[in-house]
């Protein structure tokens, strides 16, 4: 399945989208592509939904995130070696995490706003895991069945916060605006291998990023399992895991987002997002 939110920003409301390619209103079966909507047993009872039995939606209406009211936005970082490399940096022994805001959470869609005092916005397609139930101290062999399905992220990224102010990356992460979500999220029964996925990202047409899950450091059933003897995953919970080579930083010399641009990006099998870039109010 691929699930969805849409309309205005604040009062989204569940989709699904049909083989078609047709939006249906799930508003009559769950109150939201959320956590609860999301465990085994709430996805069986989606899946045995006929979607001709839903009203269709308008295909012009904006789609919000594709999860609602996530209790956790976490992030891996430097998960591809040669990302890393590009950055400078060594690959790392263990994965780095950190966090996002979940106030930075937005619609795949929706303008990306470069923040007051930002000089140094980048871009990043990331692979999006969304936890389906509990997952505390679980295995590797296992924790692909904590897993509800799987989305595109863009981790949108001001480097000057991130690594020039002292502290952790989260003050450069978490800006408004900052996780663009969705278009879908695409449940793990259609996903074969979350690590055999080809994803790009463009800015004014121009291709910046191309790589593929399989060059990932840590795959998503490690890195599932590796934060699970951390914190408890709760179902809702995001993880965004990492980028290829090809952000702003990296390039020489450097090159960052400014007004005007619009970023486009995609993931085999997930959709694409497109923004247009604008300056924070």
């Amino acid at each position: 399945m691929k699930l969805l939110r849409y309309g205005p920003q604040g009062a989204e409301k569940p989709g699904m989208l049909d083989s078609t390619g047709t939006i249906r209103d799930l508003s009559a079966v769950v109150e939201d592509v959320n956590g609860a909507s999301l465990s085994p047993d709430a996805l069986a009872k989606l899946a045995a939904v006929d979607p001709a039995s839903l009203p269709a939606v308008d295909g012009a209406t904006r789609l919000g995130p594709c999860v609602a009211d996530a209790g956790k936005f976490v992030a891996i970082g430097l998960n591809y070696s040669d990302h890393a490399a590009e950055s400078g940096l060594e690959v790392p022994p263990e994965p780095v995490v950190f966090m996002k805001a979940t106030s930075s959470i937005c619609g795949p869609n929706d303008n990306v706003e470069i923040p007051r005092g930002s000089e140094k916005t980048d871009w990043e397609v990331e692979l999006g895991v969304v936890i389906g139930s509990t997952a505390k101290y679980i295995s590797e062999a296992d924790a692909l069945k904590h897993v509800a399905g799987y989305c595109v992220i863009n981790d949108v990224s001001e480097r000057g916060f991130q690594i020039e102010r002292s502290g952790q990356w989260v003050k450069g992460k978490s800006a408004d605006t900052f996780g663009p979500l969705g278009p879908w999220l695409v449940t793990k029964d259609e996903v074969a291998d979350p690590q055999a996925l080809s994803m790009w990202l463009d800015v004014n047409g121009e291709r910046q990023q191309t790589g593929n899950t399989n060059t990932m450091v840590y795959g998503v059933a490690f890195i599932v399992s590796y934060l699970s003897q951390f914190m408890t995953l709760h179902p809702g919970d995001i993880i965004t895991t990492g980028t290829p080579p090809g952000v702003g930083m990296g390039q020489k010399p450097p090159r960052y987002l400014k007004p005007g641009d619009v970023v486009s990006l995609g993931i085999e099998g997930l959709g694409d997002q497109r923004q247009d870039v604008v300056a924070a109010k």
